[in-house]
């Protein structure tokens, strides 16, 4: 920033700058003493030496009227300054988004007798102590409190099933790796409740319910890798049968009724797991577990682990089976990190402990890629058609078409900020804020690799064997091994030799959407005036944040049922009309909303002149909004290109 005055400025103006001058030297000064003592004032930094001691933790999770997990640490240490952290940085959420508002009634003590602690001044994720001469041990006792409805937090205990997650129940000691320090967990469940989890227990001949069970100890990143969910209705269904590693889906459900699966079904599940062992060649657990929660209650979920992963959808996935294709591809998600993510992990996501800020740079290969996978697996191991993959395919080429023009100032790359500036807090104008676009652009952008692969190797390679390659190296291991970007581009070229490098920066820094690949693969984006039977499926009386009324390709609005509009186009015909996002569509064209009324009025204006009347309420005022738009609706399809491979298909093709 320069403070020189512009020629011909007034006296007036020229004091003005020098005192702004001034004014901004001494903040910087201020500023430079208060980084210093924040500094002095932050916690030991990690050290990779072993923690003296294990730390028995017991959370107490029976209380499932009020939502509170009771919490009881016993943690070996020595006389001196002693700094307590809680999780920050929690992997998977590649963001600093530990729920530390929701800790509370935190207590230390020795031998029954209180001791002070103070919170660091700047991080409110330490917590710091003076341990008294001839103390080994100390005794931390707090609550970690869920959310009792979807204003307040996240719903984490219902009355029927709850989701333990001890990065948000434990407090570590600073100073150390977390591999480092090792814990001895255990928890109380409400009489009868079942649970899946990665961790083993202590006794293995030990049943798996009851009120308390005790785990074997574990290192501190690994007891944060391994949550638990339990529930008053639980079934385990085993995925993997006479497999080397044991599969299973432990699944919670608000009501018997809702753990019924088909022996279609349970084909396909086990489908999936056999699919992503045919893609990956390797396996990086001991044993898996899905833990699957279907509730209306308990907020949905998926969050990937190394030997589990954390799954939540409503309570009709599998009684309404035929209604929920859109929600099919999480668990195939999920299960493809345990290699892409968190077996092979970026060198800058790959923390000493949850309190060290993590790097998000390639997450267009850890989520963009494991996008890209989702989708695959769910379709070759028949969970979606392949008529519903290209639907779903053609939805997300869509938003990339016609609804991110964001792509005018950001890129690819710069959305990998995103999970830290914005922590998935919900924008005004997604269409042009953006946010997290390299999971689906990321996905767009591995449909161009996987074609150019093909192309460069003339049909005698693939992504597939990159995956392999790349991710399925020491099965068996479940110790991380970290890559960087000269890492993927060697193992890009080790499969098909090619400038990988500047192909792959062209991408992720472009400011365009990555739509080049598509026709690659033998197939182009169309449009028409009918929805596809998979999009359909998103006007579903649920309250999903996935099932939305979407008008995105045509006037350029998404809109809950209820008329609340969710998103507006930027630059779209309604946002050129002023509509503006927050706003409730009340009536069109003097008919009061629903999904019906708008699609037919858009119709009628097809071709004419007369703009689409939309009254609206926003806060406290109602306007009607004239829209000039006149094209029709608009719902994205996928056809075929003539003459060229259908590499498409190809992808999506069972493997043996």
């Amino acid at each position: 920033m320069s403070l020189a005055p512009p020629a011909g400025s007034s006296l007036s103006t020229r004091r003005t700058l020098a005192r702004l001058a001034v004014a901004i030297s001494l903040a910087l000064a201020a500023g430079a003493a208060c980084a210093q003592e924040v500094r002095s004032s932050q916690a030991p930094a990690p050290q990779d030496t072993p923690y003296p001691g294990t730390i028995a933790i017991h959370v107490d999770a029976s209380d499932t009227s009020q939502g509170i997990f009771q919490v009881h640490e016993t943690i070996p240490v020595t006389a001196g300054a002693l700094t307590l952290l809680y999780p920050q940085w929690i992997p998977g959420n590649h963001s600093p988004s530990g729920p530390i508002a929701m800790l509370a009634g935190v207590k230390l003590s020795t031998g029954g007798k209180p001791l002070e602690w103070t919170r660091d001044k700047y991080d409110v994720y330490a917590f710091h102590l003076d341990v008294p001469a001839g103390v080994s041990s100390i005794d931390a006792v707090f609550q970690y409190l869920s959310g009792r409805s979807d204003s307040d937090g996240t719903i984490e205990m219902t009355g029927s099933m709850l989701d333990l997650s001890w990065s948000e129940v434990s407090l570590y000691p600073a100073g150390h790796y977390s591999r480092d320090i090792t814990f001895a967990p255990s928890v109380t469940l409400p009489k009868g409740w079942q649970f899946g989890t990665a961790l083993e227990r202590a006794d293995q001949n030990s049943a798996s319910s009851g009120d308390t069970t005790n785990f074997k100890p574990v290192p501190y990143n690994t007891m944060v890798d391994s949550p638990i969910y339990a529930g008053r209705y639980f079934k385990r269904v085993d995925l993997n049968p006479g497999g080397k590693a044991p599969v299973h889906l432990d699944i919670v459900a608000d009501a018997p009724k809702d753990l019924d699966m088909t022996p279609q079904q349970l084909q396909v599940h086990r489908a999936l797991v056999a699919q992503a062992l045919a893609l990956f060649g390797s396996y990086h657990y001991n044993h898996y577990d899905f833990l699957f929660s279907l509730s209306d209650q308990l907020s949905e979920n998926g969050l990937e682990h190394h030997q589990s992963s954390e799954d939540g959808l409503g309570a009709d996935y599998f009684t309404g089976w035929a209604d929920g294709a859109p929600d099919r591809d999480l668990l195939a998600h999920e299960y493809t990190h345990s290699w892409n993510g968190k077996f092979r992990r970026p060198a800058d996501l790959w923390t000493p402990n949850f309190n060290v800020p993590m790097g998000d740079s390639l997450l267009w290969v850890y989520e963009g890629q494991t996008q890209y996978w989702g989708y695959v697996l769910t379709a070759r191991a028949g969970m979606w058609t392949p008529q519903q993959f290209r639907d779903a395919l053609a939805m997300t080429a869509a938003d990339y078409d016609r609804n991110r023009a964001g792509f005018d100032w950001r890129s690819i790359q710069d959305t990998t900020n995103d999970p830290t500036a914005a922590e998935r807090s919900a924008l005004p104008y997604r269409s042009w804020q953006m946010s997290e676009e390299y999971y689906s652009a990321g996905q767009m952008m591995w449909l161009e690799v996987d074609a150019r692969i093909r192309a460069l190797t003339h049909d005698s390679k693939s992504l597939d064997d990159f995956a392999r390659t790349f991710f399925g190296v020491d099965s068996g291991s479940v110790v991380t091994k970290t890559y960087t970007f000269d890492d993927l581009v060697a193992a890009l070229n080790s499969v098909a030799k090619d400038d990988w490098a500047t192909f792959l920066r062209s991408r992720v820094n472009a400011h365009k959407a990555p739509l080049d690949g598509l026709e690659d693969t033998g197939w182009k984006l169309v449009y028409t005036d009918q929805e596809s039977e998979y999009e359909k499926q998103y006007d579903s009386q649920t309250e999903s944040a996935r099932h939305l009324y979407n008008f995105t390709s045509s006037i350029g609005l998404t809109m809950d049922k209820k008329g609340g509009i969710s998103d507006v186009r930027w630059k779209g015909p309604a946002f050129k009309a002023g509509v503006t996002t927050g706003a409730t569509l009340v009536a069109v064209n003097g008919q009061a909303y629903t999904s019906d009324v708008l699609q037919d009025a858009i119709t009628a204006a097809k071709g004419g002149n007369s703009p689409i009347q939309l009254l609206l309420k926003y806060q406290d005022e109602y306007k009607t909004v004239p829209v000039d738009y006149h094209d029709g609706l608009q719902y994205p399809h996928l056809v075929r290109v003539d003459s060229t491979p259908d590499y498409l298909s190809q992808i999506i093709a069972a493997r043996k």
